[in-house]
């Protein structure tokens, strides 16, 4: 296991390809593992001549954890907002900026292309804009700016987020068929949804790390966010925003927002992809990452 003290917590992480070659920084969506970024999508991107790294979140995997805080009291926490007031969350967004810019510092690494993917769309965007000098391109895939006039998720789709999952350690087909309902409703529908697979995926989640309450933790640093339009529009680095046309969880409407709120982004709607990213679509988006990160020389 490798791990890099950043931002005054660990961060674990691995890398594909060779140390030498051109650094991407692979950063997940709430909730998830560095994982959910699978090996095969990862050597399929090195293969293209990158060094590709990958890391647990703060509050995810085997990165530090932050149980002194709790866990978040979402009541509480809507109405703090709803009454246009700032709740006191744990940490916030710009905290896991901070987090991922230190782990460039541990692995000595000056720049470095960022792709992110959900709430680590909503980081990678963070990073372009507040340290525009660590980041060569940035690929935002089904994300958002935090504008608060963009549609939100489908109902179904909120309300089986945000339940309460069983515990594995005492109820583990309960917990898996909890996952794997809510994975194949925000799924795509084109491309058929690997049940064993992610079965498999979640699994191995549990194995490395299981902590709902840091799931609760990152979800109040989203809701904290805020609209990030004012800072998206200084962001010089070229940007691909990629989304799926049949996202339920964060909709098409908000990365088009992403791609007008940045200079000159190019925006990439993925007939039939959902909130997921599966092995069919593998080249399709390792070849988008590819074509942005082109536009830059790197020396």
């Amino acid at each position: 296991m490798n791990i890099v003290k950043a931002n005054g917590i660990d961060l674990t992480y691995d890398s594909f390809g060779n140390d030498a070659d051109v650094p991407i920084l692979l950063i997940a969506g709430l909730g998830t593992q560095m994982i959910r970024w699978t090996a095969p999508f990862c050597e399929a991107l090195a293969n293209r001549g990158y060094r590709v790294i990958r890391f647990d979140n703060r509050d995810a995997g085997c990165s530090t954890h932050f149980p002194q805080y709790g866990n978040v009291d979402f009541g509480a926490l809507a109405t703090t907002l709803m009454a246009g007031q700032r709740p006191d969350v744990p940490y916030t967004l710009h905290d896991m900026a901070s987090d991922a810019i230190g782990l460039l510092d541990g692995l000595a690494i000056d720049r470095a292309h960022v792709v992110g993917r959900s709430m680590g769309g909503m980081i990678a965007q963070i990073m372009a804009s507040e340290h525009p000098g660590r980041v060569l391109s940035l690929t935002s895939i089904m994300s958002s700016t935090g504008n608060p006039a963009l549609p939100q998720a489908e109902p179904d789709v909120m309300a089986m987020m945000m339940r309460p999952a069983p515990d594995p350690a005492s109820n583990e087909a309960g917990f898996l068929a909890n996952s794997i309902a809510f994975a194949r409703r925000i799924a795509g529908k084109h491309h058929p949804f690997d049940e064993e697979a992610h079965r498999l995926l979640v699994l191995e989640e549990v194995r490395r790390a299981y902590d709902p309450g840091g799931r609760g933790r990152q979800i109040a640093a989203m809701a904290v966010a805020g609209d990030r339009r004012e800072r998206l529009v200084t962001v010089t680095a070229p940007t691909l925003v990629i989304h799926g046309s049949d996202d339920p969880l964060i909709l098409p409407a908000c990365g088009r927002d992403t791609a007008g709120s940045i200079p000159n982004a190019e925006f990439l709607l993925v007939d039939g992809m959902g909130h997921d990213l599966p092995p069919a679509l593998y080249r399709r988006v390792i070849e988008a990452i590819d074509r942005i990160a082109r536009r830059v020389p790197y020396n």
